[in-house]
């Protein structure tokens, strides 16, 4: 019995690591970008660092709900992967388009027609208003293709082909890096641009991206990126779509908004804030590279298992899934600390700034781990066996009822200095951790999602 644990232990490791390095590689080339852009930035000016930092704020809220319609298609084409039913996957990705496409024109008109009021919501400086909305305006291009884009991604990663998925993450990651470039620095007969290459550079790769989309799709046997099936009816599968994914979207939104109000405090305490944080932000994201991986990669892996109607198995899984998630964690606070003299090294800021960077930085080294166990269980435990309905709950809870009101008062009312007002934002992630933990030891999440007899009567 013990000799036969130690190899479905064995077999478990195998796949969650052959799931995980690609979306690692998608996730570290993703922070690459974000870190070229404020590096480049860098040389161009504070302004331009932090008006880009206040405006991308929207591509991050956009993210997340693109994240939380992928995340429920992931539920359901990752469960019926298991039960080995294709249609369905297909149908499920019509689905969620029809969503995202929505929400991407909604933001793209937004960003297009009205990006200083856009900006105006993060700041009532005039110079970082202008630089921000002559980047939002050329952004809205890449909105209307990220819709596509990640919806067809995530159908790909749910049914285990994350490495035709990273690969062309690869192609339109390391053009945009090249055009970051090319246009902020005006390379090669270009214009010089500044922010506004950012945005532009941004914008052509993911239309490559769309493109290279549409080859893969072109070149599938079974999952295309069809959009006839944005007409295709099933109630069965929309009401369970809606079912799972609107709690899944609200979650995402919910926190994303409350987590942009971050910016937006920070932003009113001025501009050596915003740029501290500006850098911040960067080296988080690499230290949570490893950690969000192993939550997108246990939930698929979780998802199929959970399909095939073995419940016992994945409870066992994910109990290996913590373990991982707690080592990662622990490494992605030590990459934050390695990366903490580097960055203060190389960083142009103003004095005032580079205090700020220093303390923000040693906060993260710790922060990252509530965020790596909280991620997991809510983005990738949670939801494999359909329930997203529970972190909803909580995120809005925590994130409405405490984080952003104690962030407010701590910094408009209290007038606690920055480094305070930083410092108690990011408990969010700890505050929730008994209701987290106590949730996954109930196993009330754990659910098989799946229908038999789907197209019979649809």
């Amino acid at each position: 019995m013990q000799k036969k644990n130690r190899l479905k232990d064995d077999v478990f490791y195998r796949q969650i690591f052959k799931l995980v390095l690609p979306i690692v590689i998608q996730n570290l080339l993703s922070a690459a970008v974000s870190s070229a852009d404020v590096v480049m930035l860098n040389y161009v000016g504070q302004s331009s660092i932090s008006a880009v930092s206040l405006a991308s704020q929207y591509a991050n809220v956009l993210f997340m709900v693109f994240y939380g319609l992928g995340t429920g298609a992931t539920m359901l084409c990752a469960q019926y992967y298991g039960k080995g039913d294709m249609k369905a996957i297909q149908v499920v990705e019509g689905i969620a388009l029809r969503f995202s496409l929505g929400f991407a024109m909604l933001f793209a008109g937004a960003a297009f027609f009205f990006p200083e009021g856009m900006m105006r919501l993060f700041t009532n400086d005039g110079e970082l208003i202008a630089i921000g909305a002559s980047y939002l305006r050329f952004m809205s291009v890449s909105y209307l293709c990220w819709g596509i884009i990640e919806v067809y991604l995530a159908v790909l990663r749910s049914i285990g082909r994350v490495t035709v998925s990273t690969a062309m993450n690869v192609l339109a990651f390391s053009l945009n890096i090249i055009l970051n470039a090319v246009f902020i620095f005006g390379l090669f007969g270009a214009p010089k641009l500044g922010a506004m290459g950012v945005a532009i550079a941004t914008s052509a790769s993911r239309l490559i991206e769309l493109a290279a989309c549409f080859a893969v799709s072109a070149a599938s046997r079974d999952i295309k990126l069809d959009f006839r099936y944005l007409f295709a009816r099933n109630r069965l599968l929309f009401s369970d779509f809606v079912r799972l994914s609107l709690p899944a979207l609200g979650n995402d939104i919910s926190w994303s908004v409350a987590f942009s109000m971050y910016s937006v405090i920070m932003g009113h305490m001025g501009t050596d804030a915003v740029a501290a944080n500006s850098f911040v932000v960067v080296v988080r994201n690499f230290g949570t590279i490893l950690c969000f991986g192993m939550a997108s990669a246990g939930g698929i892996l979780l998802g199929n298992v959970i399909g095939e109607g073995k419940l016992e198995e994945a409870r066992a899984d994910a109990g290996k899934l913590m373990k991982l998630t707690v080592l990662t964690g622990a490494v992605g606070g030590l990459i934050v600390l390695a990366a903490t003299p580097f960055v203060l090294k190389y960083a142009t800021l103003t004095e005032n700034a580079m205090h700020y960077l220093k303390y923000m930085l040693l906060i993260n080294t710790y922060y990252v781990m509530g965020a790596a166990v909280n991620t997991t269980l809510i983005a990738g435990v949670f939801r494999a066996g359909g329930d997203s309905r529970f972190g909803f709950i909580c995120d809005t809870i925590d994130m409405w009822c405490y984080a952003v009101p104690l962030g407010f008062l701590a910094a408009f009312a209290l007038k606690l200095p920055v480094l305070w007002v930083y410092f108690l934002l990011c408990t969010d992630e700890f505050v929730k951790w008994p209701w987290v933990i106590r949730h996954y030891r109930s196993g009330k999440w754990l659910n098989n999602i799946t229908r038999d007899d789907l197209f019979i009567e649809n």
